[in-house]
């Protein structure tokens, strides 16, 4: 039977591979990797790079054009867009593993962060399975998530004493405001930036993006229009020079500003935090 492997390999550091993670690597001998374009040809060699340090040799790399998605779709055809694309998506690894994989053979898909937390390639893989006609078996590989790293360099929890944490997605965020009985959010996938609504109301913010790459960039402080601008700009200035930019923050409300019913005798303010717009002094 054919082994596929779905590796997490971290939020952009090499470094930052488990060490079940370089078994796996060593253990298949073809890897997929989806191109995404021009735009995002440093994701490829990112993942080159973790190949050549780990991966077994010979092995053989096999490319395929990932499909596009509607990502201007409007809320209430946001669904069927990404069901079309997953379909699209799953097409493909069809025809990756029928094809490419030989009988006994071991293929491996790098997921970015963790394959568990806002990526498809999961739910892909279980409707191929589905269909039949392809029989093999698979493994996760839990990765470091993008979240992980966020709050490892500002150098916070992501919760405070006794609250929960949620993440969720810069749509939700923009649509639903910050959830109620919830002190820390972590969001995820804002290409709207939504965090410049929520300026002024007693938050603060622990923006990234590229987390653990050399181009990481890090912002923090209170939630004003002054930053919410400042790292409106910078995105907007990182994303024209590199194409395409990953990032996500956590906003997190201050105990004394919760409203009355939600304050508890528990409560105690978020952890000390750069000064507005400041990185940790650590930061590249």
């Amino acid at each position: 039977m054919k082994h596929i492997y779905v590796i997490g390999i971290g939020a952009g550091d090499p470094e930052q591979l488990t060490l079940q993670a370089v078994g796996a690597l060593g253990r298949a001998e073809v890897f997929f990797l989806l191109d995404k374009g021009e735009d995002k040809a440093g994701l490829v060699r990112l993942r080159e790079e973790i190949l050549e340090r780990h991966a077994a040799h010979p092995h053989r790399v096999v490319v395929a054009r990932d499909p596009d998605r509607d990502r201007k779709a409007p809320t209430g055809d946001y669904a069927p867009a990404v069901d079309d694309w997953r379909r699209r998506r799953a097409d493909i690894y069809r025809r990756l593993i029928a094809e490419e994989v030989p009988d006994g053979g071991c293929g491996a898909f790098l997921v970015w962060g963790d394959p568990a937390l806002y990526d498809s390639t999961l739910a892909i893989l279980e409707d191929v399975q589905a269909r039949g006609g392809t029989d093999f078996a698979w493994t996760v590989v839990p990765g470091i998530s993008a979240v992980a790293t966020l709050a490892a360099r500002h150098r916070i929890g992501l919760n405070q004493v006794g609250r929960p944490v949620q993440i969720t997605t810069g749509r939700r965020l923009a649509e639903g405001g910050l959830p109620d009985g919830v002190d820390d959010v972590v969001v995820m996938l804002d290409a709207r930036q939504a965090f410049g609504a929520l300026a002024g109301q007693g938050l603060h913010i622990y923006w990234g993006a590229y987390l653990g790459t050399p181009e990481e960039i890090l912002l923090a402080g209170p939630l004003d229009e002054e930053l919410a601008d400042r790292i409106r700009t910078v995105r907007a200035d990182a994303r024209a020079r590199k194409g395409w930019i990953m990032d996500t923050y956590l906003l997190r409300r201050a105990a004394g500003s919760r409203p009355p019913h939600e304050a508890g005798p528990d409560a105690a303010p978020p952890p000390g935090a750069p000064a507005a717009g400041a990185a940790p002094a650590d930061a590249p």
